[in-house]
């Protein structure tokens, strides 16, 4: 978003950002009107960059809740991930990405009893039926009866 003086607020896309971001991101549905799309995004990006939660999104980015819920339907439908692809498709035909692979053999140890096993926590879950998204991942159990995410989930 860019501001009255015509500055770009820190932790915000840039114009020729949102240029190459807005025709992949899907158009406000009809019905009761609410925020730009590029207010929204803009809001993802300063929550993501900052690290807050979504509740502390300043006021300028519309309501929190609006923010969150594009977010999250965003993600589940995959629009970040085909975004990225198209962006990064477009810039590798005009030469603008160098793909150097650099592989990193550095070792971090765990301490024991930061294993997944499920012995003394909840079991491990391989799930089948849930959305496309999240499908062939495992989950603890108790993880998405405390909270779930992004809508994921039994019951939802």
């Amino acid at each position: 978003m860019v501001d009255h003086g015509g500055v770009v607020r820190r932790h915000e896309l840039t114009d020729q950002e949102w240029e190459l971001l807005a025709p992949l991101i899907p158009r406000a549905a009809t019905g009761r009107p609410r925020v730009s799309d590029r207010q929204v995004v803009n809001g993802m990006v300063y929550k993501i960059r900052t690290g807050i939660s979504w509740r502390d999104l300043p006021k300028r980015y519309g309501p929190w809740k609006t923010v969150s819920t594009c977010f999250c339907r965003y993600a589940l439908d995959g629009v970040f991930t085909r975004a990225l692809q198209q962006i990064q498709a477009e810039a590798d035909a005009v030469g603008d990405i160098d793909w150097l692979v650099q592989i990193d053999s550095t070792i971090v140890r765990a301490h024991q009893h930061a294993a997944a096993t499920g012995r003394k926590g909840a079991p491990m879950v391989f799930v089948k039926r849930w959305p496309e998204s999240v499908a062939g991942r495992r989950f603890r159990l108790g993880a998405w009866r405390r909270g779930r995410r992004c809508g994921v989930g039994p019951g939802r």
